[in-house]
């Protein structure tokens, strides 16, 4: 039975998803070079240094070629930041990471993705997506660029107070998804549910109006104006402002 591991961001409703189908414009990194769709083949690690901090692209291209993983570049999935998918009917590892991630969140994701693999390769089905052996493993996988120093201090003390928390799950941490998106470029009348005021109304992408209202643990309770459901919100969901 096939598994897929995702790297899933806090702010997405827990019941949407979505699927996403190859456009000509997507990357494929295999073991020896990055292709096009259209067969223009590149140096995978200049590609890489396009979406990485330049001092980590060398790694993860040897990476690619020591786990023989098809590397994806992937086009924006608001469900996920990236996915792992294990060995399934004749193919291979395969990696996917939304290309328009900040070079620091597309390589927390990378280094995610990575560990699910290589949590595969030593335990196949038996572990758990994210138990004590991937967390073992993606502590082992970012010690060289903590050596490195190629976080900035903000994001390296999130990352260790993440793996030194047993009962955190993955990107799924609020306090990491915080301290990466510090690093995002500012996106214009975009904001997040926690900084609206209550009764506010916000939209999503799709263009479905919402009533924030109030907060039940760590989601808020949010009401679609047109069809009256309640949906639950992260507080980091990223909303557009509706004026009244």
């Amino acid at each position: 039975m096939r598994k897929v591991f995702s790297c899933t961001p806090p702010c997405i409703l827990p019941f949407l998803h979505f699927t996403f189908y190859p456009s000509p414009f997507t990357f494929y990194l295999s073991s020896k070079i990055l292709t096009f769709v259209s067969e223009v083949k590149l140096d995978k690690v200049k590609v890489l240094e396009k979406y990485l901090p330049p001092e980590a692209a060398p790694l993860i291209g040897r990476w690619i070629d020591y786990f023989k993983c098809e590397f994806k570049i992937s086009r924006n999935r608001n469900s996920k930041f990236g996915d792992y998918r294990s060995p399934h009917d004749g193919k291979g590892h395969r990696i996917s990471v939304n290309y328009d991630l900040n070079p620091y969140a597309f390589l927390v994701t990378t280094v995610h993705e990575f560990a699910h693999l290589h949590t595969w390769n030593e335990h196949k089905h038996k572990a758990k997506p994210h138990g004590s052996e991937w967390k073992n493993n993606f502590k082992k996988m970012m010690q060289p660029f903590f050596e490195k120093d190629i976080f900035p201090p903000d994001i390296k003390h999130t990352i260790v107070n993440y793996l030194n928390n047993p009962a955190a799950s993955s990107c799924s941490d609020l306090s990491l998804y915080r301290a990466l998106r510090n690093y995002d470029a500012p996106k214009e009348s975009v904001t997040t549910v926690e900084k609206l005021p209550l009764k506010s109304l916000f939209k999503l992408k799709d263009g479905r109006i919402f009533r924030k209202d109030e907060k039940l643990r760590k989601r808020y309770k949010c009401t679609e104006v047109k069809s009256k459901r309640i949906y639950l919100f992260s507080p980091v969901a990223e909303v557009e402002l509706v004026e009244e």
